[in-house]
């Protein structure tokens, strides 16, 4: 009996011991596939320079020019390229380096090359994306190459206005149609420029621009950006892009804080709720919206998107909010990424393909920098 009772006082004492080492701090359990927010520490600075780093693998440098993918080396065109060098601008506002400015200059080489020794292009939203990239690299460096070609790009963009369907710049120089891409980047570059160089036609430009945009391809009830007008005046409203969101809501963020009406920034925060409420967010992450073109609309969004974090004067519930949202699409992305070398996949919910485009390898490393500069605002 008594043999029996120490057996038992033996068994009840491992149990309590294996119970108290279970919870102990240093012992964690194996993490989830889905790790609740806050249960592990992101480094988004360092998270953000080995994106950045990705994109060596992307870079052809005996053409200067930027391939489609690792296993594709064909020129990936002039709008992606355009974002390449945004992207670029973001790192070198982190760490300035003559390494990251000699990356920005062979890339300009290499796209007036590939582009047929012009910067004018076919598209009016490609060289809205170069010219919007341009002015940021001008902030940056001070180099004035780039404001050589800001002006240039800025000139033949305005000629893309026109009267027809009302106002607003044409897609293309064929006229087929005036779209949400050619005339939202449009709009925050003309205000851009106003904020640096002050001339007031660039404001007329921002407003007109976007006046004929909120009253053509916008729904104010929703808060939906449509995409395209045809030139017989047919709207599509069936085109949901993340693309479309972002752009409007940083033309409106930024005619906001030059003018102080509080009409833009009501737009901007429809237009972002839109986005974050209805059928272009899936269980709480931006979705997704394929390759090629399309591997860069969420990129664009998560810019502008971060623009109106950081500077929009938003009620604190509306902040807290948005933060909440674009930490949790960061967390999930690096959580699905590769590593090594390091990817992103359309679906930020799902791991990679071992190949991926540049466009949507932009689209993650333009949420990583955001995120890395909301750590460094202490809003994360």
């Amino acid at each position: 009996m008594n043999k029996t009772k120490n057996i038992l006082g033996i068994i009840l004492l491992l149990f309590c011991l294996s119970a108290c080492l279970k919870q102990k701090e240093d012992d964690p359990p194996a993490p989830s596939p889905n790790p609740p927010s806050g249960a592990r520490t992101y480094n988004w600075p360092n998270i953000a320079d080995s994106a950045q780093g990705s994109l060596l693998n992307f870079y052809n440098p005996a053409g200067n020019y930027y391939q489609v993918s690792a296993t594709n080396t064909a020129w990936t065109q002039y709008w992606p390229t355009a974002h390449v060098l945004d992207v670029l601008v973001d790192a070198y506002l982190r760490n300035p380096s003559p390494q990251l400015k000699t990356r920005m200059d062979n890339l300009m080489t290499g796209l007036l090359s590939r582009n047929g020794n012009t910067w004018i292009n076919y598209y009016y939203d490609d060289m809205e994306w170069l010219a919007l990239a341009a002015l940021r690299a001008f902030d940056a460096t001070g180099d004035v190459q780039y404001k050589t070609v800001l002006d240039i790009l800025w000139a033949d963009i305005k000629n893309g206005w026109s009267t027809d369907l009302g106002g607003g710049i044409w897609w293309r120089k064929d006229n087929l149609s005036k779209n949400t891409p050619s005339n939202m980047p449009a709009a925050i570059l003309a205000a851009r420029l106003y904020r640096k160089f002050n001339q007031p036609a660039d404001l007329q430009w921002a407003i007109n621009i976007y006046n004929w945009q909120k009253a053509t391809l916008y729904e104010s009830a929703s808060g939906w950006v449509y995409d395209n007008i045809d030139r017989n005046g047919v709207k599509n409203t069936t085109w949901r892009f993340t693309y479309n969101q972002g752009t409007f809501l940083g033309a409106a963020l930024e005619l906001y804080m030059i003018t102080g009406n509080a009409t833009y920034l009501a737009d901007a925060i429809a237009a972002a709720d839109h986005t974050l409420n209805g059928p272009l967010t899936t269980n709480g992450i931006l979705k997704d919206e394929g390759g090629g073109d399309g591997g860069l609309f969420k990129g664009v969004f998560v810019r502008y998107f971060t623009r109106l974090i950081v500077d929009g004067n938003l009620s604190q519930t509306k902040k807290s909010a948005y933060i909440a949202y674009i930490k949790a699409n960061g967390e999930m992305l690096w959580n699905r990424a590769s590593k090594s070398p390091v990817l992103f996949g359309t679906n930020w919910s799902n791991a990679p393909a071992a190949s991926v485009e540049l466009t949507t390898q932009l689209s993650g490393i333009m949420l990583c920098e955001a995120m890395a500069e909301l750590r460094r605002l202490n809003l994360l």
